[in-house]
């Protein structure tokens, strides 16, 4: 490393303090981290934590699935290209750490336990090869995700006969909870990557019986492994939940020992206020996703009404940014207003929102808080500013974008340097990924009709209810 002093700002507790002017940012770089590219008043801090999300390497709206209500929208993944795993990965784990985020949960999206190990396999050699974190949900369900309530059969009378002849032949099989926990289990022996986390991922109870839900919940007792799940994120999940769990399904969760430490749930929309008191009493994480919330038509999470004893929240990005980008950075900035209240004093503060995406993203991920840094193109935020003692995390939260990651060091690694990734050819890796993606357009553009009708027989279901 160069013996040159750069001068910056070092944030180590965003919300907390202002940061440290630091007259060489150098020592706290890793060895042979690169000095040519930091900019003037750069600053150094913890990266936030992407706290829920599913590896969209062709994102959604570019195979045709256009945003709508959450039931509307699921059938639309049908038209998802079949692409390599690895490849498909390491694309979307490249324009995270490109934006100068460090660490992602991985809600992987294969149903089929025969190839969960080979898949799983793929993602994590693409999370070694781009550097970053990696917590691994492993997916777990043995109800068909077509409709609530009866699966597929429900959607029957709102199909032509060819149609539900065609939806009814490509229904899966799902396994017995055994062979699914021992298949996300092989995964866990099999991982030697201190840099990432095998977790159980239930898809949410709406997709999971009885059983399977009270097998996991014994198996991350007996294992310590933790548990990722999707929780009340829809209306219609509140509603028919509450009729399979007439004491609630938070209370069900409780009572079968599946709320832990060990446990994040994603979104939670439709969270009640004893329900976020038990998840709080037992140590749950709750992980917000404002954008996807918004986009999908599932509403706003009650974050705001969260008292200081909690649950502790972080911020994901569940694969639909704001701007469809992937930018936490701006995804923080939504929660941070949509938020923010009415009140002249404001409770939801720069501080609660780093802790979240910092630290309690960390435990979401099972990994170590403060060991990363990013490094800001802080000059390039206060430019125009006349005055030079403005609080960094405010202005954090008010301009920065993903534009101004100009570094990005994880696990004592550079990887990423001045915008680009140091050790894969993410343009290289996207260009093969769309090749992929288009070769299999033949096969998308006869799924499509199917899909556009099982979208109209989903809403006209739900609009009975």
């Amino acid at each position: 490393m160069s013996e040159r002093q750069v001068p910056g700002r070092l944030l180590l507790h965003p919300g907390h303090e202002a940061a440290r002017r630091e007259p060489n940012l150098l020592r706290h770089l890793p060895d042979g981290a690169s000095s040519a590219a930091i900019p003037a008043n750069a600053l150094l801090m913890p990266p936030p934590v992407n706290a829920h999300d599913h590896g969209y390497g062709i994102r959604t709206l570019d195979f045709g699935n256009v945003d709508d209500a959450l039931e509307v929208w699921i059938p639309g993944l049908r038209l998802r290209p079949r692409t390599d795993p690895y490849l498909e990965a390491l694309v979307a784990f490249s324009r995270l750490a490109q934006t100068g985020i460090g660490a992602t949960m991985h809600c992987h999206n294969s149903l089929n336990v025969d190839r969960l190990v080979e898949e799983a396999g793929a993602v994590m050699r693409a999370a070694r090869d781009v550097g970053i974190r990696l917590a691994l949900s492993c997916p777990l369900l043995d109800y068909d995700p077509w409709a609530y309530d009866g699966g597929p059969q429900r959607l029957r009378p709102y199909l032509a006969p060819a149609d539900w002849d065609e939806l009814s032949a490509s229904i899966p099989q799902y396994a017995p909870p055994s062979i699914q926990i021992s298949a996300a289990d092989s995964v866990a022996a099999a991982n030697t990557n201190p840099l990432i986390d095998v977790q159980y991922g239930p898809i949410g109870p709406q997709w999971c019986s009885n059983a399977l839900l009270e097998s996991i919940a014994e198996a991350s007792h007996a294992t310590g492994r933790r548990i990722h799940m999707h929780l009340l994120e829809s209306p219609r999940q509140r509603l028919w939940l509450d009729r399979r769990f007439p004491q609630g399904v938070v209370r069900y969760l409780d009572d079968i020992g599946f709320l832990s430490p060990r446990l994040a749930v994603a979104h939670g929309v439709q969270l009640r206020p004893d329900e976020l008191g038990l998840l709080a009493a037992r140590g749950v994480q709750l992980v917000s996703n404002p954008s996807a919330n918004l986009r999908l038509r599932s509403g706003v999470a009650p974050l705001a009404a969260i008292p200081a004893s909690g649950p502790a929240f972080a911020f994901g990005l569940d694969g639909t940014g704001f701007d469809d980008d992937q930018d936490l950075w701006r995804e923080l900035r939504l929660g941070h207003l949509l938020h923010g209240g009415r009140d002249l004093a404001r409770t939801f503060t720069a501080r609660r929102v780093f802790d979240a995406a910092i630290h309690v993203g960390a435990k979401v991920v099972n990994a170590p808080a403060n060991e990363d840094l990013v490094l800001v193109d802080y000059g390039a935020l206060i430019a125009d500013s006349l005055i030079d003692d403005l609080d960094e995390a405010e202005v954090l939260l008010t301009r920065m974008t993903a534009a101004h990651a100009k570094g990005l060091y994880v696990g004592g690694q550079e990887i990423m340097r001045d915008g680009k990734l140091t050790q894969v050819d993410f343009e290289g890796a996207r260009a093969e990924l769309l090749q992929q993606a288009r070769a299999d357009l033949p096969r998308l553009n006869c799924e499509r009709e199917l899909v556009t009708k099982l979208a109209a027989a989903t809403r006209a279901y739900y609009s009975g209810w």
